[in-house]
């Protein structure tokens, strides 16, 4: 049996930060689960840079199924954690299971690949106190008020925690987190 990634996410997950990690790790050769709120179809976003508006837009994106809910889910059966951006981190980092979840691998010590969004549930969980982290740069003030260092960064490696500012930044981002996979919980 292959090595489990398991990838937090729910409705408003910008498209791009859920397939992107999800498709390359498969390539790798892990499995790789989906988990979210509840066992549904998710409905994923688009966010884009249109020239001449202050901020990205969004638009509706792929759909896809999640592979199981928080409350079923053993973070003992996962080598590593993703953690997508988009708008659904905003809600999720209030989910007692995703609290529960996050603090069992960061106790562990398990890779962690965070994106955009994504470090507002580590930050949520006290999780990146004292690390350096990328993320959205519009996030900078909420990642200084966690207690972390904001980068701004393609791909930031603090100890097991990949991080970097969206989807631009993918290529960079996971050659990094799959190294760091390589190192800690390579497929066997």
């Amino acid at each position: 049996m292959a090595a489990k990634i398991l990838i937090i996410t729910g409705d408003a997950a910008e498209s791009l930060e859920v397939f992107y990690p999800y498709q390359r790790l498969l390539e790798e050769g892990y499995e790789v689960d989906i988990a979210a709120p509840t066992k549904k179809t998710l409905q994923f976003v688009v966010h884009d840079f249109v020239p001449g508006y202050d901020t990205y837009t969004e638009k509706a994106g792929y759909t896809w199924p999640a592979d199981l809910a928080f409350e079923d889910v053993d973070p003992a059966q996962y080598v590593a954690l993703v953690l997508p951006g988009g708008r659904a981190p905003e809600y999720l980092r209030n989910d007692p299971q995703v609290q529960r979840i996050v603090a069992a691998f960061v106790e562990e010590d398990k890779p962690l690949a965070q994106i955009c969004h994504g470090p507002l549930i580590t930050l949520r969980t006290g999780s990146l106190a004292g690390r350096r982290t990328a993320a959205y740069p519009a996030l900078e003030p909420d990642v200084a008020a966690g207690g972390a260092d904001f980068v701004d960064g393609d791909a930031v490696v603090d100890g097991v925690v990949v991080s970097a500012r969206a989807w631009p930044d993918h290529p960079s981002w996971m050659r990094a987190f799959v190294k760091l996979l390589r190192e800690k919980a390579p497929v066997e």
